[in-house]
């Protein structure tokens, strides 16, 4: 994994978190703006996973292999689900599933961060 990435990815989810409570609060529903940000956490969620992948099938050593595949399918898969359950719920509760989504990817990318220097 890539520090200054994860970094990054962990940056983006809270302002997504952010913009989306901001739109819930104004009562809209998730708009282009909040689809574009998910879309790009995806794409940074998804460069991520091949570096993980291929250091740990280059030899890197993890204490806690299964709990970092865990991690690392279920911050792949949480953005998609977001999206669609933010699409089907045109009120600002599609909104509200898209922060609680962001928050949730924020809080994996940090715990894989943390498998991944062995500081868990």
């Amino acid at each position: 994994m890539i520090g200054p990435l994860a970094t990054a990815l962990i940056i983006l989810a809270l302002v997504i978190v952010l913009a989306a409570v901001v739109a819930a609060g104004r009562n809209r529903p998730m708009g282009t703006v909040l689809l574009v940000m998910l879309a790009l956490l995806e794409l940074g969620l998804l460069v991520q996973a091949g570096f993980a992948v291929a250091g740990v099938a280059g030899g890197k050593e993890l204490e806690e292999t299964a709990t970092f595949v865990g991690y690392l399918v279920g911050a792949l898969v949480i953005p998609p689900g977001a999206v669609f359950l933010g699409l089907a719920e045109r009120s600002r509760w599609g909104s509200a599933v898209v922060a609680v989504g962001a928050f949730a990817v924020c809080v994996m990318v940090g715990r894989l961060l943390q498998l991944w220097q062995g500081t868990a």
